[in-house]
C-alpha cells in the first residue's frame, strides 16, 4: 500500500469527526432557538387568548380527527377550535418545524358584520414575521357600517407602522383584503409583535362588540359567502392551502376547512 493511501485512511476519522461536530453544533441552535420560541409563541398565543376571553365566552369545539394533523411522517399541527360567543369561529393552530415555529389564529365571524382575521405568526431563529389579514367577507363593503369598521380597524394597522413591512407575492385573495399587516421583526421586538397579536383581537373584538347581532336573512347571506371563499382557497390554493392539499388530498382538505379552520359547518 503507498504513503499517500495510508494517510488518506488516516485522515478520514479525523474529517469525520469535524462533520459530525458541525452537525451536532447546528442540530443544538436549532434545537436551542426551537426551544426558546415556542416559550414565547406560546406565550402570545396565551396573551390572545385572555384578550378575546374579556369580552366573548369561549366554548371548546371538538376537532375530532383534525386534533392534530401530521404530515411528512414527522411534522404534527397542533389544532383547537371554539365558538366565540356572538362572534363565530375560532380555530387555532400550532406547528414546531424545528428551525421554525408558528401560530395561526382565525377568527370566522358569522354572527356580525365583520371581516374575518387571519394570523401567521412565524418564529425562525432569531427573526419574526407577523402577518395579521381582515377579508372583506361581507354583502356589501361599501356599507356605512362596514366603512366605520375598516376604519376602526385602520387605526391598529397605522399603530405598527414603525415595523418593516414585508411584501408578498400577488394571490387571487387581494381582492378581499382592505386592511393588511405583513410585517417582520427581530427576538428583541418580541414584546412589540406580542402586543401586535393582543392589539389585533382587542381591536376586533372592541369593534364588533359596537355592532348588532345579524339577522337570520344576513348570517345566511354572510355564510354563503364565507363559504364561496374557503370553495375558491380549496381550488384556487394559496401558500398554506398546497401543501395541505399536496399531503391530506383535496377533498380532505375541504372537509378541514369546512368543519375546523373556517367552521362553515358549524354555522348552517
Amino acid at each position: 500500500m503507498k504513503n499517500s493511501e495510508v494517510k488518506k485512511k488516516k485522515r478520514w476519522p479525523k474529517v469525520l469527526l469535524v462533520i459530525l461536530l458541525i452537525i451536532g453544533a447546528i442540530a443544538g441552535f436549532i434545537c436551542y432557538n426551537s426551544s426558546k420560541n415556542m416559550k414565547v409563541m406560546n406565550r402570545t398565543l396565551d396573551a390572545g387568548m385572555e384578550t378575546i376571553s374579556e369580552y366573548a365566552k369561549l366554548t371548546p369545539v371538538d376537532a375530532g380527527e383534525y386534533k392534530q394533523i401530521k404530515m411528512y411522517g414527522l411534522l404534527k399541527f397542533d389544532v383547537e377550535q371554539y365558538d366565540v360567543e356572538d362572534i363565530g369561529n375560532l380555530s387555532v393552530m400550532k406547528v414546531n418545524m424545528g428551525f421554525m415555529q408558528m401560530v395561526s389564529y382565525i377568527i370566522t365571524p358569522y354572527k356580525k358584520n365583520m371581516p374575518m382575521l387571519s394570523m401567521d405568526f412565524m418564529y425562525i431563529l432569531g427573526k419574526r414575521k407577523a402577518y395579521a389579514e381582515f377579508y372583506d367577507l361581507v354583502p356589501d363593503v361599501s356599507s356605512p357600517e362596514y366603512v366605520g369598521v375598516i376604519q376602526s380597524i385602520k387605526k391598529f394597522e397605522d399603530s405598527y407602522s414603525d415595523l418593516e413591512d414585508i411584501r408578498p407575492d400577488p394571490a387571487w385573495y387581494d381582492e378581499y383584503l382592505t386592511v393588511v399587516l405583513h410585517k417582520a421583526a427581530k427576538r428583541d421586538n418580541d414584546e412589540r409583535v406580542e402586543k401586535m397579536f393582543t392589539d389585533a383581537i382587542r381591536c376586533y373584538m372592541e369593534t364588533a362588540k359596537e355592532l348588532d347581532t345579524l339577522s337570520d336573512e344576513d348570517k345566511a347571506k354572510k355564510l354563503a359567502i364565507t363559504q364561496e371563499y374557503c370553495d375558491n382557497l380549496v381550488e384556487k390554493g394559496g401558500v398554506s392551502t398546497d401543501v395541505f392539499k399536496k399531503q391530506l388530498g383535496k377533498d380532505k382538505t375541504k372537509d378541514f376547512f369546512d368543519k375546523v379552520l373556517f367552521g362553515t359547518e358549524q354555522y348552517r
